[in-house]
């Protein structure tokens, strides 16, 4: 129970991390919107699929490639905090500029035409593959959970989590985009959303550039 106490305020911090991630739209998310209004609440599900496997398979590379390079060089949690940190910040400014602008949000249908089910599932799964900041972003949110010496379970306690809530949100998306309620009442929040976003980012990222362990 102990361990457990210890390590729990870095995997909540994970999970919260996560989950503003994905309430600021980036290709994976906006491919999703996308998908379900403009060809249905099916395809854009299974693509929220594809994303969310993409999304897992991410985070278990992340979590052993950390964990085998901190075993070979424990100094090297300082270089990972630091990149995570920043990167976090990267993310703090880029939500506030996104909540000054008065644009909306551009969800567009996937080039290529039509697909199958598996199809948009596979289209998901590349989308979150080749996205070059996935990389970045699941730095951030593994060093924010993993403390210097953590168990092998705290990074799997992660990756599971994170899994699950992909899966839900990622679902719930696709379900709720292919209304025309959702998408104006979501235009309609976006800018404070974004304020939010930064705000946790920010913080986030300078609690990871000042911790100690």
């Amino acid at each position: 129970m102990q361990d457990v106490a210890l390590y729990l305020p870095g995997i909540l911090t994970a999970y919260a991390a996560f989950l503003l991630g994905i309430a600021s739209p980036g290709p994976n998310v906006l491919s999703v919107m996308g998908t379900s209004m403009s060809v249905g609440r099916g395809s854009g599900m299974a693509l929220a699929m594809g994303v969310a496997i993409g999304s897992f398979t991410w985070a278990v590379l992340t979590v052993l490639g950390l964990s085998a390079l901190l075993a070979t060089y424990a100094s090297a949690l300082l270089v990972i905090k630091v990149l995570g940190g920043a990167y976090l910040l990267w993310l703090a400014y880029k939500a506030f500029r996104s909540a000054a602008a008065r644009h909306d949000i551009e969800a567009k249908e996937l080039a290529g035409g039509r697909r199958t089910k598996l199809g948009y599932l596979r289209r998901g799964y590349i989308i979150q593959m080749t996205n070059p900041k996935a990389a970045l972003s699941w730095i951030a949110i593994i060093s924010l959970g993993l403390q210097d010496g953590a168990p092998f379970w705290v990074g799997a306690v992660i990756v599971l989590g994170t899994f699950i809530l992909s899966v839900i949100l990622h679902l719930m998306y696709a379900v709720a985009f292919s209304t025309d309620v959702m998408v104006r009442l979501y235009g309609k929040a976006r800018r404070g959303i974004q304020a939010v976003l930064g705000t946790f980012f920010a913080l986030a990222g300078l609690r990871l550039l000042t911790s100690r362990s």
